[in-house]
């Protein structure tokens, strides 16, 4: 197996640095004493992290994002499973339209979505509601749920489903204990990457969030309108500390690499 040679480390090595950059100066900003954003400090403080509980809209937005992401992949998953099935097996009029129409969210610009969704929402009656958030982040992210979970279809070796059929298996028990476990890295992964985007999601957000159901994003852009101090900067910290131990947390219980890619250390 070749190894990487010189250049090819010193370009990975500024690359990594290049894109942890961001991260490490939002956490070294979150440190310093001062009551605006100062960079780099001499001085270390948690004064911006005390201050937080002072501020328990931001507390708030945060539960509120995470159980919105949480809820809205996992309708997006749960959606992308007949979907994915029935656009890997079969062949039928309109496959391709339908396929484009489940991807068009990521061809809108997210500023029409949101201005669409508000309009529409407040003509049936959920404007600034939770139902109405979940519903407009279903749509945002279930492209990237159905995209993974497509391509754990695709590749399903439809075979062993035969075999479970003519052992007398049902097609429910054939989807339960086979078709299921085998599409689980393109679920979890898809999962993933959903939750990701809609905990992120500020741009189409801010337009149909009213106060009572305001996420972490769209209140950390309420925030900076009209402040310049450090807070924001500790939320960040504290989010980037979460999202690190989670991932810890799930690479000691059950193995990134498996969960994601499939595979098991022993690489089969």
């Amino acid at each position: 197996m070749s190894k990487n040679g010189p250049l090819a480390l010193v370009f990975h090595t500024l690359f990594v640095t290049f894109m942890l950059a961001p991260i490490l100066v939002v956490c070294w900003v979150a440190f310093t004493p001062e009551g605006y954003l100062s960079f780099p400090t001499d001085r270390w403080s948690l004064r911006w992290f005390y201050a937080i509980a002072r501020y328990p809209e931001f507390v708030s937005a945060f539960w509120r994002s995470l159980w919105l992401g949480a809820l809205s992949s996992a309708i997006a998953v749960a959606f992308s499973v007949p979907a994915a099935l029935a656009i890997a097996r079969y062949r039928f009029r309109g496959r391709e339209a339908i396929t484009a129409l489940f991807m068009s969210p990521l061809m809108i610009p997210h500023v029409v979505l949101g201005i669409a969704f508000l309009r529409f929402f407040t003509e049936i009656g959920l404007g600034g509601t939770f139902v109405g958030l979940v519903l407009a982040h279903i749509v945002i992210v279930l492209p990237f749920a159905l995209r993974l979970t497509l391509a754990s279809a695709i590749g399903l070796d439809r075979a062993i489903e035969h075999a479970a059929i003519s052992l007398g298996a049902s097609e429910a028990v054939v989807l339960r204990r086979i078709t299921l476990p085998l599409v689980l890295p393109g679920l979890a992964s898809g999962w993933a990457l959903a939750f990701i985007n809609s905990f992120d999601e500020v741009t189409m957000t801010v337009f149909i969030a009213a106060p009572g159901t305001e996420t972490l994003p769209v209140r950390m852009f309420l925030y900076i309108q009209d402040n310049i101090d450090p807070l924001v900067t500790s939320v960040s910290a504290c989010v980037i500390v979460i999202t690190v131990a989670a991932l810890v947390i799930m690479d000691r219980a059950y193995g990134l690499e498996r969960l994601l890619v499939g595979r098991g250390i022993d690489g089969r």
